[in-house]
């Protein structure tokens, strides 16, 4: 794959986390446990084994769930931010290197997208709400869609 194939593709997965945080490392780690992704031998490996894909999928859910509730805090929060930076950067580097490319770029890539996903997803769900009148929920559930289905097609790209 050509390195700016394999760049824009950690780019994209961490605007992905940017929206979802969890869900693109989740998708990955079921990637690479299904061998759809090649991280054995690398330091990202550990997102191939079982338990990293239970516990990454369990705490998905957790968000997915949780990010409908009332009093969830906004994404763009000092915490919600980091977790979206550093799983960004996670996701990228694990694209980057399945594709034989630097892990380091691959996470500078990806938590890029991490913050540009958060802001981005932030300003187009509440303007998205405003502008159909519809309830937040509706919103939400659509930007799951996407962090997920957007997730599987470029996990799965290889």
């Amino acid at each position: 794959m050509e390195p700016s194939h394999a760049y824009l593709l950690a780019f994209v997965i961490g605007v992905l986390a940017g929206l979802r945080s969890l869900t693109p490392a989740a998708v990955i780690s079921w990637a690479a446990h299904r061998q759809a992704l090649s991280l054995h031998g690398t330091p990202l490996s550990f997102l191939t084994s079982t338990p990293a894909v239970l516990i990454f999928s369990l705490f998905a859910l957790i968000e997915l769930v949780g990010d409908k509730l009332s009093f969830a805090p906004s994404r763009t929060d000092p915490p919600g931010l980091i977790a979206r930076i550093v799983l960004g950067g996670l996701a990228g580097a694990a694209m980057a290197v399945s594709a034989g490319q630097s892990l380091l770029a691959g996470a500078v890539l990806g938590a890029v997208g991490g913050v540009a996903g958060t802001y981005a997803g932030h300003y187009l769900r509440v303007s998205l709400v405003k502008a159909l009148k519809v309830p937040d929920v509706v919103i939400a559930l659509l930007e799951d869609v996407v962090a997920i289905g957007g997730s599987v097609l470029v996990a799965f790209r290889f």
